[in-house]
């Protein structure tokens, strides 16, 4: 254990967050690898918090993507995720991050799973290729209400959204504040879904036609967007830094 490289895995939610903090503060001779595993598809606030986390560490956050990203791979396989089809999480974020510990083992990789969260498992490996997980939430008792008051204590505050600006978990809300305040990232939406559609020779979208009685595609979704209409409990704040929210990615808020 004392020869093992120590990975901190830093998507920049909440627990993560917390949890790179503390350790640091705590821990202050471990030496640690800061990790993070962008997909390409981040929000402007997103890229500004890992930013405003490596000054915080007082260390660079490494990319792990493996050379790939959202845009690219939904060209590549003219394909979209969504609730049917979700690649987006296994092939840009667990299994880049999978083969980084591989590649530096023997390695101990730390993950922002709570005291609270007890059912989950968190990353699974094979003992033999030398990962060994721990998870120091745990060890501390922290609850989410200790991630909470640790981040207020420090000040310190994490995007609302950390996932990809085209999740297909994101509520009608969060889509409204995409078309609001992102239009360019909206647009690129359409766009990919216009040219996976012709490619395949019908429709397809990043919603689930099913979810609700709003249009699917972004496109219609624009359009109604542009008529005035807004969905029940869309958030207009203007500040984005707010912490984390339920039905997105757990991945992507650890």
């Amino acid at each position: 254990m004392a020869d093992d490289v120590n990975v901190v895995a830093l998507s920049g939610g909440k627990d993560s967050t917390a949890m790179a903090l503390r350790m640091k503060e705590i821990w202050p001779d471990l030496a640690v690898r800061y990790v993070c595993t962008p997909t390409g598809n981040e929000l402007p606030e997103m890229v500004e918090h890992w930013n405003h986390l490596s000054e915080l560490l007082d260390a660079p956050v490494l990319p792990v993507t493996g050379g790939m990203s959202l845009q690219g791979l939904i060209r590549r396989w003219n394909a979209l995720p969504n609730d049917r089809m979700r690649w987006c999480t296994r092939v840009l974020k667990l299994e880049p991050y999978y083969r980084y510990l591989g590649q530096i083992a023997p390695v101990v990789s730390y993950v922002g799973l709570r005291a609270d969260e007890a059912g989950r498992a968190g990353f699974e490996f094979p003992e033999s290729v030398g990962i060994t997980m721990r998870f120091p939430m745990r060890e501390w008792g922290w609850a989410v209400r200790d991630v909470w008051s640790y981040l207020d204590g420090r000040g310190v505050k994490v995007p609302a959204r950390t996932d990809c600006a085209w999740c297909y978990h994101q509520t009608l809300g969060e889509w409204w504040r995409l078309w609001h305040d992102h239009p360019d990232l909206y647009a690129e939406g359409e766009a990919a879904e216009a040219a996976v559609g012709d490619a395949r020779g019908k429709p397809h979208s990043f919603r689930n036609s099913t979810r609700d009685t709003w249009p699917a595609r972004l496109v219609e979704l624009r359009a109604e967007f542009e008529r005035g209409r807004v969905p029940q409990g869309t958030v207009r704040t203007d500040d984005m830094f707010q912490g984390g929210r339920r039905g997105m990615c757990r991945v992507c808020s650890l």
